[in-house]
């Protein structure tokens, strides 16, 4: 059994981690805090569902198609309003994206056919066991670590081995040097917004036949904040193994103990990890002289 929670510990940090990359692609590159982020990946959990259950399109091309979607989304919100407010004090920020979450969601609620009524999507893997080692791992949870490690793999051939992969590392290194270099930054914002937004809205399509598809369903990731803290804020490799050492650590707490021990868990082992690392797990230690 431990072994069992320890997979679903590890599936649960992966939908973590897509979020957390995402939130922390973005603050890297335009040093923006989005809180919103959560509720990016619940509006594409409706696209998701809009998509596979009401369309009836097949599972992984409707969730193909709503990465796009937000895409999009991610592109027109940095475009219309992110990009206006880059240089603002970090206060004004957060509450700009703190209330871009609650036009999401109200938006979701008052939108016919989605509202906040309970739905989810019904995955392809659905009851489905996989035997490894003489461990059955539920088929929904391996399609999730599996399609996590294919995103992460997927990035990190984007960052490395392309041109446009190189400039957007270069635009979020030094914005003066590449704008001097005649590097377009503000489409580089939009662009890792944009793939920021579509990592979130996979993760939501993910997590949808586990968790029901609703228009808070954004606050049962806050946890990925932590996740994006405690593997080093800025570290992409980080934010994985943050968000699974929070998954496994999260699932351990609730089968040895209990719910409330479960949600307390990730922050206690947060606190803990700053205090003996400030940087994070795969942070680096900046000094900065004053």
């Amino acid at each position: 059994m431990p072994a069992q929670i320890i997979i679903s510990g590890v599936a649960m940090g992966c939908i973590y981690a897509l979020v957390a990359i995402g939130f922390v692609m973005i603050y890297k590159s335009t040093e923006i805090v989005n809180f919103a982020h959560g509720d990016l990946m619940m509006l594409g959990a409706f696209v998701g569902y809009s998509l596979i259950e009401v369309a009836a399109l097949n599972y992984w091309v409707g969730l193909a198609i709503t990465a796009v979607v937000m895409f999009g989304v991610g592109w027109v919100m940095d475009a219309a309003i992110l990009r206006r407010v880059i240089g603002m004090p970090q206060f004004a920020v957060i509450m700009l994206t703190v209330g871009i979450g609650f036009v999401l969601r109200t938006l979701v609620s008052i939108t016919p056919g989605w509202g906040v009524e309970t739905k989810t999507i019904a995955s392809p893997f659905s009851g489905e066991v996989v035997g490894i080692g003489g461990v059955n791992i539920g088929a929904e949870n391996l399609s999730i670590i599996v399609c996590t490690l294919l995103m992460c793999a997927l990035l990190t051939l984007f960052f490395s081995r392309t041109r446009l992969g190189t400039v957007t590392k270069a635009a979020s290194q030094n914005q003066i040097a590449a704008y001097t270099l005649g590097v377009p930054v503000a489409s580089i914002y939009s662009l890792v917004v944009g793939i920021g937004t579509a990592l979130a809205g996979i993760a939501g399509v993910l997590v949808a036949p586990i968790l029901f598809i609703e228009p808070n369903m954004g606050f049962s990731v806050m946890v990925a904040y932590a996740t994006a803290i405690l593997g080093g804020l800025g570290s992409l490799p980080g934010a994985v193994l943050g968000g699974i050492v929070i998954g496994v650590v999260e699932q351990l707490a609730g089968y040895y103990g209990n719910e409330s021990i479960k949600h307390v868990a990730p922050y206690v082992l947060l606190l803990a990890v700053l205090a003996l690392r400030p940087e994070g797990l795969a942070g680096v230690r900046v000094a900065k002289k004053v």
